[in-house]
């Protein structure tokens, strides 16, 4: 009987292995062909499907403008500090709310749990142009925002202009995609803070830590997988994302390396050194999702 369900139980993977593999792996392999290819005079790609055919001019074109110095190099650099802010609040707002939902929501668990689900019901594409619509000159959040000073606080700090919320603005384009991701957040501490049995926080307390200590000492270290797999499931999308800029902003000082990426594809002739920078902004997030892998591993055998 064990035999023969160890033959049956790989077979339960064959369907998502095979939606993979037809709906990632062939379209990641084109993009790999059209960035290790070629271009007509008319600067149309020619993919290389043949690896022994792959040519990485592009690919090295690339790197030389991602690298300090290079074209893309500040795009790069505005990109890793919109994501870590971003990341940093997601964080300062998302770990109380998992906190409070997990440990202390009590009977309105269910309730806070709706909530949190909730902006899911709803495209991400509605969600910012409903953002537009408030911040926007004359909108509900732009008076709301006057009346409580908060927009004179920040121009005094240097991190509004006279532009508005829309024009070109980097705050407003960090609180979008804090806005936009911090959900994703959220739901994964959830339900790592939620595993955390109570005894051993009852037992911190009775060899005399504060409530304070016994956060730090246990449930801190303990929701640290939840924590590094919610950071990783709205870092890697940040890095890429193009359409918050485009409409939060839709000014080329607050554009990210998706933005260049999707220029150089949808509007512009150099498609395939936007494939070749796809190619590099994919090795790097491979990066943080192998770092995470061996947090994970490390986290298990400890």
């Amino acid at each position: 009987m064990s035999r023969r369900g160890g033959r049956i139980w790989p077979l339960l993977a064959l369907p998502g292995t095979a939606w993979l593999a037809a709906f990632f792996l062939v379209a990641f392999y084109a993009i790999v062909c059209v960035g290790l290819g070629n271009v007509t005079e008319l600067y149309q790609p020619v993919p290389h499907w043949n690896p022994l055919d792959w040519n990485v001019g592009y690919l090295f074109q690339g790197v030389s403008d991602v690298v300090p110095g290079g074209q893309t190099w500040p795009v790069v650099v505005r990109t890793l500090l919109y994501v870590a802010i971003a990341v940093v609040l997601s964080l300062a707002i998302g770990y109380p709310v998992a906190y409070y939902a997990a440990r202390h929501a009590g009977r309105h668990r269910g309730l806070v749990l709706t909530l949190l689900v909730l902006p899911f019901w709803i495209s991400y594409l509605m969600r910012m142009f409903a953002w537009t619509n408030l911040l926007d000159t004359g909108g509900y959040a732009d008076r709301v925002l006057s009346a409580l000073s908060i927009d004179s606080l920040l121009r005094s700090l240097g991190l509004l202009d006279s532009g508005g919320w829309l024009g070109g603005q980097s705050i407003t384009v960090v609180l979008a995609l804090v806005y936009g991701y911090v959900p994703y957040l959220i739901l994964p501490l959830y339900a790592s803070l939620d595993r955390i049995d109570q005894r051993l926080i009852e037992a911190a307390r009775d060899l005399g830590a504060p409530p304070s200590g016994a956060f730090r000492r246990v449930v801190l270290p303990l929701s640290r997988p939840g924590m590094l797999g919610g950071l990783v499931l709205i870092a890697l999308p940040m890095f890429g994302d193009y359409y918050t800029p485009d409409l939060m902003s839709g000014s080329p000082q607050t554009s990210m390396i998706g933005n260049v990426i999707n220029g150089y594809v949808q509007g512009g002739p150099q498609k395939s050194l936007g494939a070749a920078l796809t190619l590099l902004l994919a090795a790097g997030l491979l990066v943080l999702m192998l770092y995470y892998l061996r947090s994970l591993r490390s986290e298990r055998y400890t």
